[in-house]
């Protein structure tokens, strides 16, 4: 059974539109998308090779460049110079530091690489660097203490690559990079973005099940769970952080 169609069973409302009631991508996107404007500079922070693989309603909602003043890209892999939605790409140095002046951003989005920061402390602080004050930090992550990020840290290094590809074998095994989750709850984000300094607006998220291997049986025993789930242990976290315009 195809992703999309073991996604339309649970959700008949992706025929309309390609996107069910609870995606996070549209969540996520809808939200910067009401952020932006035509004068806006926004930097992808991990932002890769760009993606392909979304209908054409999410990829607009994805695609700023030609929406804002500029799109810069950011990551530690050379890919990011192939990303067909940026106006600029540069590559992070060893230390994760980027090539641009303080202060170059309006508004920082973070796609899925939260949990991969191995200092958070210093990531956070180089994103507070890059941000401008009043400026915005957007990222959609793993929740430490969901049942994605605890599998992911039981599972052996030595028994991940065979789980994955078992319960998601349409990802391709590059796309695959550590997980550390230091920076995956609302306290971490507290601790390194400090009120003092930032403003939070952080909630929890459940989205359609990813790891199902295409069967309607896990399936429904995520989305069971998913249910089941309080708020502070749901699956991912929706990370909306302004820092204060008197924050320089």
């Amino acid at each position: 059974m195809a992703i999309e169609s073991i996604h339309s069973h649970f959700f008949p409302e992706v025929t309309v539109g390609g996107f069910s009631r609870i995606d996070s991508t549209v969540a996520f996107y809808q939200r910067i998308n009401a952020l932006v404007s035509s004068s806006s500079v926004l930097i992808d922070f991990g932002a890769g090779r760009g993606a392909s693989n979304y209908d054409s309603y999410r990829r607009r909602l994805l695609n700023f460049k030609g929406r804002v003043l500029k799109v810069i890209g950011l990551d530690i892999d050379p890919e990011v110079t192939d990303n067909p939605s940026l106006d600029e790409a540069h590559i992070l140095d060893p230390d994760g530091r980027a090539p641009l002046p303080a202060g170059t951003a309006d508004i920082i989005f973070s796609d899925y690489v939260f949990e991969h920061f191995r200092d958070p402390m210093h990531s956070a602080a180089e994103l507070d660097r890059l941000l401008k004050p009043g400026g915005w930090i957007c990222a959609r992550t793993p929740n430490r203490f969901g049942y994605i990020a605890v599998g992911n840290r039981l599972i052996p290094d030595q028994m991940s690559e065979l789980v994955l590809r078992i319960l998601q074998p349409w990802r391709k095994q590059e796309d695959v990079y550590p997980a550390f989750y230091r920076l995956n709850t609302p306290g971490a984000l507290r601790k390194y973005f400090p009120p003092s300094r930032f403003e939070h607006f952080v909630y929890a998220w459940d989205a359609e099940p990813l790891y199902h291997a295409n069967s309607r049986i896990l399936y429904r025993a995520f989305l069971a769970l998913n249910y089941l789930t309080p708020p502070p242990l749901k699956p991912f976290l929706i990370v909306f952080i302004r820092k204060k315009p008197e924050a320089g």
